[in-house]
């Protein structure tokens, strides 16, 4: 038999050998992703999550070689979920699903020993010893998974607490709205437009029911000024009171640093005994500090959340502040004054209270993202106190109008 065609014979077979491989690995980083997703222990799940990344680039790794080889881009033919997708993995639980994985990662090592010996790639020899060594690694990491004390082999990424956090406080807000600031300033600020405006909108109209034509002309003259003061005065309010808070934070924080440069044990009693208050123990709470004031910064954040209650974080940004209030008044405002727009006297009045009875409700409603009430409660609420304000401004209106003023 021809050279090539012995040559040919062995690239083909491993290519179909490495191809295999391939979507060994990529099968895993799907099976993992997706355990890692419905776990319900930070910990665990953060582990999970680097196992997966280890299988993609195991993946790279065979892709890679497959095209040095001449072969085609390998494409992945399993489900989305792996192995994870499967009836045995998700009725025998985490633990059963975590077992079957350390049996998983057992044969691929044998399988990997095999193919060192047989395929005759002195090319990828580099790339299988650098596989099984990761794949012994994981076997290794999912045992300690299973039995509950997981201890990372050397070499192997340690757990972030950081990122652990993150996935505690992501697992804790599972399925509820985290509204960023600017949300709870846009709400307020298209009630305030809207409640402002509305009662404007209903004294004029009761002023000048009597004349369809003017109503409409001053209702707009009035309706467009108030929306423009209020937006104007709701955007600069957020932006000063926001500002204003970074200040002071910013402040509070250069004091702080001051006292830490100044007098550093006292500093650091003084971050001991909140934690105490808290009730850890004089010992670990000095314990603690010690670690945390090998840091100056690190002791300066720590001290400064637990005396102001608060971090730089957790700030608002003024201009975001200011924007999202100057708007969403804007926006609360004009609604009562659409209807003017386009009709004139009572059916202008009764269509201005309808759109903004509604707008009140809607209004309502959507505090619902920002507080715990129910919507229908929340939006019930302002539609009645929406309802009492323009009765009110609108009688003020007609005696005021009748009295000639």
């Amino acid at each position: 038999m021809p050279t090539a065609l012995i040559n040919a014979a062995k690239v083909k077979k491993i290519l179909e050998a490495l191809e295999g491989d391939w979507q060994a690995e990529m099968e895993g980083y799907h099976t993992y992703q997706t355990l890692a997703d419905r776990d319900t222990d930070p910990v665990r799940a953060q582990v999970l999550r680097h196992l997966a990344q280890a299988e993609l680039e195991h993946a790279a790794l065979w892709a890679e070689r497959i095209k040095e080889l001449g072969g085609e881009e390998p494409v992945y033919t399993g489900g989305p979920s792996g192995a994870a997708g499967s009836l045995a993995n998700r009725a025998g639980g985490m633990g059963m699903a975590l077992r079957r994985l350390e049996i998983e990662e057992s044969r691929h090592i044998a399988s990997y020993g095999e193919q060192l010996k047989s395929l005759g790639d002195e090319r990828s020899f580099a790339i299988f010893e650098h596989v099984i060594q990761d794949e012994r690694d994981h076997y290794r990491e999912l045992g300690s998974l299973i039995r509950g004390h997981y201890s990372p082999p050397a070499g192997a990424a340690k757990i972030d607490p950081k990122a652990v956090l993150a996935e505690m406080l992501a697992q804790r807000n599972q399925g509820r709205k985290q509204p960023g600031s600017w949300i709870g300033d846009a709400i307020y600020g298209v009630n305030d437009g809207l409640g402002a405006i509305f009662g404007i909108v209903s004294g004029v109209s009761g002023a000048t029911l009597g004349n369809p034509a003017q109503t409409s002309h001053y209702v707009l003259l009035a309706g467009l000024s108030g929306m423009i003061a209020s937006a104007l005065s709701m955007g600069s309010g957020a932006y000063l009171a926001a500002k204003s808070e970074r200040e002071i934070y910013m402040a509070e924080v250069a004091r702080e640093r001051e006292a830490i440069a100044t007098n550093g044990p006292e500093a650091r009693e003084l971050l001991s005994l909140y934690y105490q208050v808290k009730g850890l123990p004089e010992e670990d709470a000095i314990h603690m500090v010690s670690h945390i004031a090998s840091d100056p910064e690190q002791l300066l954040r720590a001290l400064t959340s637990e005396r102001l209650g608060s971090n730089e974080e957790a700030l608002a940004n003024p201009m975001v502040s200011a924007t999202s209030g100057a708007l969403s008044t804007a926006v609360g405002a004009i609604i009562p004054v659409i209807p003017f727009f386009f009709m004139q006297g009572l059916p202008a009045v009764i269509t201005a209270g309808i759109v903004s009875l509604a707008a009140h409700f809607a209004v309502g409603a959507a505090k619902s993202l920002i507080t715990v009430r129910s919507w229908w409660a929340s939006g019930l609420e302002m539609t009645v106190v929406g309802a009492v304000e323009g009765a009110v401004t609108y009688g003020i209106g007609i005696l005021l109008g009748k009295g000639g003023m």
